[in-house]
């Protein structure tokens, strides 16, 4: 039978520590967050589980017993919490994440007393599990710092181009690329949302550190990335990367305007409401994607000028109807084509005169390609 309570001296001083936290990143480790759920939301590593000690209410119960009556008070009520079938339960739920995932590694937000006494409980039964040194703090400060110093390090290609072009299918065929958009969860534009919910922050900031900090492991010195402004959809490109990246060189994207609807209609139309059927289902899917559209589309009302905007609407709520009552897409030409060629062409073209850099090469999502993959800065 496990013990229901541990104080501070009873943990035991020679279960696994682990330090490597390049390694951790490097080669994808299991992690265990045992943090409460509210801190795995505010922040977390790609790939992590959160099976937590304790659950907000707990937590919340026991820090105010800590500021309270102290630590070793604190301890107590939170084994009074957690006890029985309650920490049981947890227990076992810990062992199958050991049992599926024997090479990982547990963490609490300093790797301190929380991670110690899930370390415990699971010694207790019959499990040695490795805690990660100064946890998720340490990683965190360890992300940061690789971030700040490879961004500065790194050489960029800004892959520049209008709407539709195929800028993101240019990033997705290179090896020595960051698909910011995709990490991001969001394409960039106001009709950029996906079915999936943006990731936080941090949890943007550190998957694109661990991203940036493979490559560079790989001796990759020159990264192409998409032409992102400040903000991806609620995710902010960090202010280093877009400072390094203000300065870099471009390469420019061309496609004929039939070829660039055509992409939009892929991408936008066709996938995304595949997304949202295979999400919601059939009728719930659309009534969602619908509103998608019709939302993104009215949150350009001002810069479109209202006329516009309502011929614009027009078109969009006649194709959705159409595709609703027959499954073709086709009409959405009618709306995507005029919002392109009016709206979106003349903003990119005036946002790429306003860049005081060198474009390396311009020419086809595949001639780019072919040049980037080539290419050997000097």
């Amino acid at each position: 039978m496990m013990s229901s309570s541990i104080r501070i001296t009873e943990i035991p001083r020679n279960l696994p520590l682990y330090t490597d936290l390049a390694a951790i990143f490097l080669s994808d480790t299991p992690m265990l967050d045992v943090r409460a759920p509210v801190e795995f939301n505010q922040g977390a590593f790609p790939g992590a589980v959160n099976i937590p000690l304790m659950n907000d209410a707990e937590r919340h119960q026991v820090g105010i017993e800590y500021k309270e009556n102290g630590q070793q008070s604190a301890i107590e009520l939170g084994h009074n919490l957690v006890k029985d079938e309650i920490k049981q339960a947890r227990v076992n739920a810990w062992i199958e994440f050991t049992r599926q995932h024997p090479d990982g590694v547990l963490y609490c937000f300093r790797g301190g007393l929380r991670s110690q006494i899930a370390q415990t409980w699971l010694h207790e039964a019959g499990v040695d599990y490795p805690r990660i040194a100064g946890g998720y703090k340490a990683m965190r400060q360890f992300l940061i710092q690789k971030l700040e110093t490879i961004s500065r390090q790194s050489r960029f290609i800004v892959v520049g181009g209008l709407t539709g072009s195929g800028k993101t299918d240019v990033i997705h065929a290179l090896q020595a690329s960051i698909d910011l958009e995709g990490l991001a969860k969001h394409r960039g534009s106001s009709f950029g949302g996906m079915v999936e919910n943006q990731p936080s922050q941090i949890d943007f900031e550190n998957a694109l550190a661990i991203a940036m900090f493979k490559l560079n492991h790989r001796g990759v010195q020159c990264l192409a990335v998409e032409d992102e402004g400040h903000l991806i959809g609620r995710c902010a490109v960090p202010l280093v990367m877009r400072e390094q990246t203000s300065k870099s060189p471009m390469v420019w994207v061309t496609g004929q305007t039939q070829e660039r609807v055509q992409r939009i209609q892929r991408d936008y139309i066709y996938n995304l409401h595949e997304d949202y059927v295979r999400a919601f289902g059939p009728i719930t899917g659309f009534e969602r994607f619908s509103a998608h559209l019709t939302r993104s589309l009215f949150n350009l009302r001002k810069r479109l000028g209202m006329q516009r905007f309502e011929k614009l609407n027009q078109l969009l709520q006649q194709a959705l109807q159409i595709q609703q009552e027959t499954s073709e897409h086709a009409q959405h030409v009618s709306w995507i084509e005029p919002l392109m060629v009016e709206y979106y062409d003349p903003m990119y073209e005036y946002q790429r005169k306003q860049r005081d850099v060198p474009t390396l090469f311009e020419g086809s999502a595949d001639e780019v390609i072919e040049f980037l993959r080539q290419y050997q800065p000097a």
